[in-house]
Formats: C-alpha cells, sequence, structure tokens
C-alpha cells in the first residue's frame, strides 16, 4: 500500500470534518479530529504510512506540535524507533535550541531539546505533521532539525493546501510527501 488510490484517499479526506471560519472568518480549518475517531480512517492512514515508511530505515520521527505528535508518535511506535517533539517556544522543560519563522504580523519560535535525538549526529529523521498551508512552521522545524546535525529524510504531511504554496519554501530543504492534496 505504498500508494493509496483514489478511492482510498477520498475515504480519507470524507473523514476530516470542515469547519467554517475558525479560528478566523474565512478560514476553512480541516479538523483531523473526526479521521482519528473513525477506526477505519485511522487504521487504514497508519497502514498506509508503516508501509511506506518501513524501508527508510529512520532513527526518529519528528512531530510539530501538536498534531504532528499524534502521528508521529503512532508511527515510531510502528517502526520501533524514537519521537521527538518539536514544541512551540518555552513548552519544554530542558535545554533548548529554537528555529524563529515569520508570521502575517510578526514571529513565532518552535525548540527542541538539545539532546532530542540522543546526541547522535546524521540520524535518519522523518518530519510529519498534519497540514502544509504557508509553510512557515514546517520551514522552521526543517532547519531546525539540520541546524542539530541530523538527516532530514522527508516531511510528510497528512493534508496539503496547495493553493497556499507552503510546499515550495520546504523543497529546498527536503523531500515532500503530501498524502492528500487540497486544490
Amino acid at each position: 500500500m505504498k500508494e493509496l488510490t483514489k478511492e482510498q484517499k477520498n475515504f480519507l479526506l470524507s473523514s476530516i470534518r470542515d469547519v467554517k471560519d475558525f479560528p478566523k472568518p474565512g478560514i476553512i480549518f480541516k479538523d483531523i479530529t473526526t479521521l482519528l475517531n473513525n477506526q477505519d480512517a485511522f487504521s487504514l492512514l497508519m497502514e498506509h504510512l508503516e508501509d511506506r515508511y518501513k524501508d527508510y530505515n529512520l532513527d526518529f520521527i519528528a512531530g510539530i506540535e501538536s498534531r504532528g505528535f499524534i502521528f508521529g508518535a503512532a508511527l515510531a511506535s510502528r517502526l520501533r524507533i524514537g519521537f521527538v517533539p518539536i514544541r512551540k517556544s518555552g513548552k519544554l522543560p530542558y535545554t533548548t535550541i529554537s528555529e524563529k519563522y515569520a508570521l502575517e504580523y510578526g514571529y513565532d519560535e518552535i525548540e527542541i531539546h538539545i539532546d532530542a535525538f540522543r546526541d547522535k549526529k546524521n540520524s535518519k529523521v522523518l518530519l510529519i505533521d498534519d497540514l502544509i498551508a504557508t509553510g512557515g512552521t514546517a520551514e522552521a522545524a526543517a532547519k531546525l532539525i539540520k541546524k542539530v546535525k541530523q538527516d532530514l529524510v522527508e516531511s510528510c504531511f497528512i493534508v496539503e493546501l496547495k493553493f497556499l504554496e507552503g510546499k515550495k519554501k520546504l523543497e529546498k530543504l527536503t523531500n515532500i510527501y503530501s498524502i492528500l492534496e487540497i486544490e
């Protein structure tokens, strides 16, 4: 199941709820909680991810706060490898390194523990999140992984909002795999 059929993709897409005007007017939020609580959809997705990545010989999966934690930790468990949380600034209790990224108005910052990859260098890492939109957070996460001298093999997103072109920021840093694409 390295490739999903059109029917399987449509099934997964239909399991994601659209919430209009959230978090602000004009935005249609892609709510993955309905995919998570649908055992058939979540199982299909996780089986697909496991099948895709089982031969990559990954050492770690890094997930972006917060929904990337769900998919990343579940996949790491299936692949029997470590999971690294990438969190918003000030959320991790130990010594961290950070990367800033631009928002529409201002900046934000994400962090990882300085020993997140157990002091190994050049570990094979998969970055995962639920969605790529404008790409700012994903780009910062990719830069953070590279900053600590890890081999970022690929970035995986459950949903890509193609019309926002976030993938363009990330393509310079890593390979990208989007399971579902919304034009």
